[in-house]
């Protein structure tokens, strides 16, 4: 039997929106085709139709995810809306719930691990991001910098096992990047 061209489109959405999840929950290399396409009721066979490797699958998730992150992120903000980001980010619901955030802290690694395709297509979302950043703070290296302390502010919190000292990371780091903003510019952001 023959699907439509809608359904082929949703059912590639479905794969990319339930493997993304389970990537950014267990890691993207734990599971295998057969478990993805299980996720949303197909069998394995059915999953060449819509990539032609899994390889390929993890750059359609690496791009969307980014995608997203950069909407979520990036972009038509001014420093409140930052202000509000970061506390966002920086919130032990970014910790408890991967499965719902950025993709960054979670696939960091893998991104790291893979070919310089993937590699290539991350750094064209974490440069817009970083750029949309550095607009809002005048400051290319303070942009990269608060970058880099939120993602790893998010793995390390998410490394740890007491809640308490979870929150004092995301606090400290949350705090640092304020007194890194108001040190550096003042008049643009307090």
């Amino acid at each position: 039997m023959r699907y439509s061209a809608s359904h082929k489109l949703e059912t590639k959405e479905k794969l990319l929106q339930s493997s993304a999840v389970s990537a950014k929950k267990a890691g993207f290399s734990t599971v295998g085709v057969d478990g993805l396409m299980k996720a949303i009721g197909l069998s394995g066979a059915a999953f060449y139709s819509h990539f032609t490797s899994k390889d390929q699958l993890f750059a359609s998730i690496v791009e969307r995810e980014l995608s997203q992150s950069l909407e979520r992120l990036g972009a038509d903000q001014d420093c409140d809306k930052l202000e509000r980001c970061l506390k966002q980010y920086l919130s032990m619901a970014h910790v408890e719930h991967p499965e719902s955030g950025c993709a960054l802290p979670t696939l960091g690694a893998e991104i790291a691990r893979s070919d310089v395709l993937v590699r290539e297509e991350a750094q064209v979302w974490i440069c817009r991001l970083q750029e949309s950043w550095a607009k809002i703070l005048q400051s290319d290296s303070l942009a990269w910098a608060i970058l880099s302390q939120c993602v790893g502010a998010l793995v390390v919190a998410r490394m740890l096992a007491s809640t308490d000292i979870q929150r004092t990371v995301l606090q400290s780091s949350h705090d640092e990047i304020g007194r890194q903003i108001a040190g550096r510019h003042q008049p643009i952001c307090k």
